[in-house]
């Protein structure tokens, strides 16, 4: 199954893309730092990146017209325009890549498409614009005009799609989704936008969720088998926070816990097994080095050990340590090192990061992860493989 994967950034959707059976026939980056992380993966002969055509430069200038049989076209179009940590631009933003992922789409004439961004895509402020967003890559075809306003546009695109012989192109479906409840190691929420071309009549929805709060909790204070896997000892094991009170009480005498989840997973699930990069220097294991100066101070806390990590991020002026930092049972910080933001972002470990801590930090604050990438990119490939079968 062809795919193409845009604004590939350091690869989590397009390896989970790859895991789940796609082949790419091209992967579009501009970045020259990501795109040297794909090289170096590539020089080590890593599996799941090697043979990929990988193309540096602006996907604006890209020119589909080589490509044939492309099933999906995935991709994360830029999120800081609609970032809650951004500038708010959005759609006046020039990093705004909606509309390329819409050409893409449109020259491509894909099966299906996966394109991934950021929870303030649907905040308020943005409605409208997502909302054009939804109509483009419905009507794809209908393209807009140069004397045409992005309104101007929307709007026309608004009285096609409401008019008697109007067909969509595309089936679209959207939903945001918190990485957490797919096994991801981090509280993470993205807006994931999903079209099948209308023709295939597929039936899909997304990927039911495998992990909960819920069943943590049960583990945590009821059960307690996590402390006992992580062999931590009762006097070591924190408080129960006050906010979360309530809710074990209700669980604990419930009739009997219903949950049929996994438990979310936490920071410690995620990175016990790697040695402490400030007491072992010399792990000898890749991107796996300390990085001094973390500190704590109110709204600026680092995550804790035992619940899923905060979101990790990337800015314009360098990485928000309080996301991107380890909170000690000792209420000590440290920053995560790149190996370790990498677990959290689901990486395979020998996945190796260009650059230093930084950039490094700042291309997985941007990437998807690769478990919940795989989770959508699986069920979106059954549905097409069904399609084969059944012609």
């Amino acid at each position: 199954m062809r795919s193409v994967e845009l604004f590939a950034g350091a690869g989590g959707l397009a390896i989970g893309m790859a895991n789940a059976g796609f082949h790419h026939a091209a992967v579009i980056e501009w970045d020259h730092d990501a795109c040297e992380t794909f090289r170096e993966n590539q020089r080590h002969h890593l599996r799941s990146v090697e043979k990929w055509p990988l193309h540096e430069g602006d996907v604006r200038a890209f020119d589909y017209t080589s490509l044939r049989d492309v099933m999906v076209v995935s991709g994360g179009p830029p999120c800081q325009p609609f970032s809650l940590g951004g500038k708010h631009k959005g759609f006046l933003d020039k990093r705004d890549m909606f509309p390329e992922a819409v050409r893409a789409v449109h020259e491509l004439r894909p099966k299906a498409f996966i394109f991934e961004n950021v929870k303030g895509l649907m905040r308020e402020t943005f409605a409208s614009y997502f909302e054009y967003v939804n109509l483009q890559l419905t009507h794809p075809g209908l393209l807009r005009r140069k004397s045409e306003s992005w309104r101007e546009h929307r709007a026309r695109l608004e009285r096609h799609h409401t008019s008697r012989r109007a067909q969509p192109e595309y089936n679209v479906v959207f939903r945001l989704l918190n990485a957490a409840n797919y096994g991801v190691p981090q509280r993470r929420e993205r807006v994931f936008l999903v079209g099948f071309r209308s023709d295939l009549d597929v039936k899909w929805s997304f990927p039911e969720e495998t992990h909960s709060d819920d069943a943590l909790l049960n583990s945590k204070w009821i059960a307690g088998d996590y402390w006992e896997r992580h062999r931590v000892a009762g006097k070591q094991r924190p408080w129960l926070a006050a906010r979360q009170t309530a809710r074990v009480e209700k669980l604990r005498h419930g009739a009997l816990f219903q949950d049929a989840k996994l438990p979310w997973l936490t920071v410690r699930d995620a990175i016990s097994d790697l040695p402490d990069p400030e007491r072992f220097p010399k792990s000898g294991i890749s991107n796996h080095s300390f990085n001094p100066g973390a500190r704590s101070y109110p709204g600026h806390t680092g995550s804790p050990l035992d619940e899923p990590a905060k979101t990790l991020k990337a800015g314009d002026h360098g990485v928000p340590g309080g996301e991107n930092m380890l909170a000690r049972a000792d209420e000590s910080v440290r920053y995560f090192t790149v190996r370790e933001a990498a677990r959290l972002q689901t990486f395979p470990d020998n996945y190796t990061f260009r650059g230093p801590w930084t950039e490094a930090m700042r291309q997985l604050g941007n990437a998807v992860p690769v478990r919940l990438a795989e989770t959508v990119a699986r069920s979106v490939a059954d549905a097409l493989l069904g399609i084969k079968r059944q012609g």
